[in-house]
């Protein structure tokens, strides 16, 4: 859900991606908490400070505070359908972020939440990898679900424009499967779709 601006979803509408351009905003998001609870609010939909801190295992406390710093810097807004008066029910304002990374790369602590953000998404990569092979999937889905990797010497208008056609090539296939119905329902899981390209000077294994 996070992305650098050569890696974000181009078929999203524009409403549909927060584009940071300021640190103060790019630092609040990186936080560990706080990048959790807005992964799960964008995947799993509007909830509570108490629902959050029952799904992640955080106090109800904590959960609270961090929602606030996010919908302070517009993260995340109050959910128009509230459960009660007392309850706070929040849910994401956008479904992607987006930042340039040229935009932070002047200041050592731009460079430092960048670095911080693409570690994270490193990291989210390898455990949601591991949770696939603990579960318990159907032979179809272990026979089409994995990673593969591939070295091939590209410019970086080629990468750009790599990533903007499999982003699209994404949307096209979930809008195919949105329009099926009942029937693709059946099957339909969510899916999590990792992309990355950096450039490197030697083979490294």
């Amino acid at each position: 859900m996070f992305a650098k601006r050569s890696l974000q979803l181009y078929a999203a509408s524009v409403e549909n991606i927060r584009r940071v351009t300021d640190l103060a905003s790019l630092k609040a998001v990186a936080h560990p908490l706080r990048v959790r609870l807005l992964g799960t609010l964008r995947v799993d939909g509007p909830a509570t400070a108490t629902e959050l801190a029952r799904k992640l295992d955080e106090s109800s406390g904590a959960t609270s505070y961090h929602l606030r710093q996010l919908a302070r810097f517009g993260f995340i807004e109050e959910d128009p359908e509230q459960p009660n008066a007392r309850d706070r029910r929040w849910r994401a304002a956008h479904r992607y972020t987006s930042w340039t990374e040229s935009h932070f790369a002047g200041e050592p602590e731009g460079r430092e939440v960048t670095r911080w953000l693409r570690r994270r998404q490193r990291e989210s990569a390898v455990q949601m990898a591991e949770r696939f092979e603990e579960a318990d999937w159907s032979a179809e889905w272990r026979d089409v679900a994995g990673q593969s990797d591939d070295i091939v010497r590209l410019t970086p208008a080629s990468v750009r424009s790599l990533t903007e056609r499999v982003h699209a090539l994404i949307q096209e296939y979930a809008a195919h499967d949105a329009a099926a119905g009942d029937d693709a329902a059946v099957d339909a899981e969510q899916v999590t779709i990792f992309l990355a390209a950096f450039p490197i000077r030697g083979y490294l294994p």
